[in-house]
């Protein structure tokens, strides 16, 4: 299998073309750089140079892997946006891939691992595997009930992702690897094993957004003040 993965979800912009077989991904093209906004100008020409250093036109893939978050609410919706479009344009299936379980993936063959995002205000988004299996949902913790559940983790315990740094100090026995965003080649992976029914291209939120709609339409009264 040749396909293309995109990731736009946290601190890095990331478009990648592999091959996929029983051995593993091996990557064809690539082109990825910390970038924190500013995807919707890069992210074309990123996936162009991707296609072709690998040799490749874009009609020569099989599918499309996209993270879908949690991350940043923009840059997210920029690569699903392009991903998705792109996948129309060749009438190939796109599929979607945690944010979180890309990290994990990244970790290598760890016993346990924590996935974590900083998501800033106190939490992290998190999601824990024992034995390469999940345990337990994505979710978004505060930084308390995060470290408590670090706790219970053995000393080989790997933890991944932009917050794992957060919980460096209380740490010392456990592996930090402070990843800006998930490994090409783990996402691809990933990427190859989706169920397109069951891993939609759509966006992943564990916490509610920060703007929220206005109250009243633009020009209409307040309601009447209350005074005690």
């Amino acid at each position: 299998m040749k396909l293309m993965v995109v990731d736009t979800a946290l601190g890095l912009c990331t478009v990648g073309v592999f091959a996929v077989d029983e051995r593993g991904a091996r990557p064809l093209g690539l082109r990825s750089e910390p970038m924190v906004k500013g995807h919707s100008e890069r992210i074309a020409g990123f996936a162009r140079d991707a296609a072709g250093q690998a040799g490749l036109d874009f009609a020569d893939l099989d599918r499309i892997g996209v993270t879908v978050g949690p991350g940043s609410f923009t840059g997210l919706r920029v690569g699903l946006a392009f991903a998705q479009g792109l996948a129309a344009a060749l009438d190939r299936p796109v599929v979607g891939v945690s944010a979180l379980d890309a990290l994990a993936a990244s970790a290598g063959e760890a016993t346990e691992v924590a996935a974590l995002i900083d998501a800033r205000r106190g939490q992290v988004y998190a999601r824990f595997w024992r034995d390469g299996e999940a345990d337990g949902a994505a979710e978004a913790l505060t930084l308390e009930a995060a470290a408590a559940r670090i706790g219970t983790m053995g000393e080989g315990a790997v933890l991944v992702g932009s917050g794992a740094a957060l919980f460096a100090d209380g740490s010392p026995e456990r592996t930090i690897l402070s990843l800006d965003g998930p490994a090409p080649e783990a996402l691809a992976r990933l990427a190859a094993t989706a169920d397109p029914a069951a891993a939609p291209a759509r966006p992943l939120y564990l916490r509610a957004p920060d703007a929220t709609p206005p109250t009243r339409l633009l020009g209409q009264a307040r309601g009447p003040v209350r005074v005690p």
